[in-house]
């Protein structure tokens, strides 16, 4: 088993390497979502912190203690490198280019890859390439109507020089 030197080291390479890659994602991402240093509860009424991480039952110490910025920086780091491993075994053939890549990884990050399986449609008609209906689809879901501001952001951008 790595130590925890190592597996920081790690994660700080991945982050180096992939950072340049997805660096417009990881700025809209956290613009998306915001940043709180203490805990606040998101639209659904999760506890959450930092930028949209949610706060998981063996967290707690993220809400006994405040957290530095920098622990919270490497908590995004985490959700975002984990959003980016399920999008590559999950999602990855459905897409062809880097705009379907980045919403379906921005997605992973805002809902978790269980619900994002969930958009079907979306995924069939990304993978026959029918934006307008890959928009469609997003613009008729649950999410559209917790979060329409973000999701028509990411219309905007996923349509782009079309």
């Amino acid at each position: 088993m790595k130590n925890q030197r190592t597996q920081k080291s790690l994660l700080g390479r991945w982050y180096q390497l992939n950072n340049l890659r997805y660096l417009k994602l990881i700025k809209r991402i956290k613009k998306n979502e915001g940043f709180s240093s203490i805990p606040y509860k998101d639209q659904l009424g999760f506890l959450t912190i930092g930028y949209g991480h949610l706060i998981l039952l063996e967290e707690k110490y993220l809400i006994e203690t405040k957290p530095t910025k920098t622990k919270l920086e490497k908590l995004f780091i985490q959700d975002f490198k984990n959003a980016v491993k399920d999008y590559r075994k999950y999602l990855k053939k459905n897409t062809s280019n880097k705009k379907e890549e980045e919403l379906l990884i921005e997605m992973v990050f805002q809902m978790g890859i269980i619900k994002v399986l969930k958009f079907k449609s979306l995924l069939r008609n990304m993978k026959k390439k029918n934006k307008h209906l890959v928009c469609f689809e997003m613009m008729k879901s649950l999410w559209y109507n917790q979060t329409p501001k973000r999701v028509k952001e990411l219309i905007k951008v996923f349509l782009k020089n079309e």
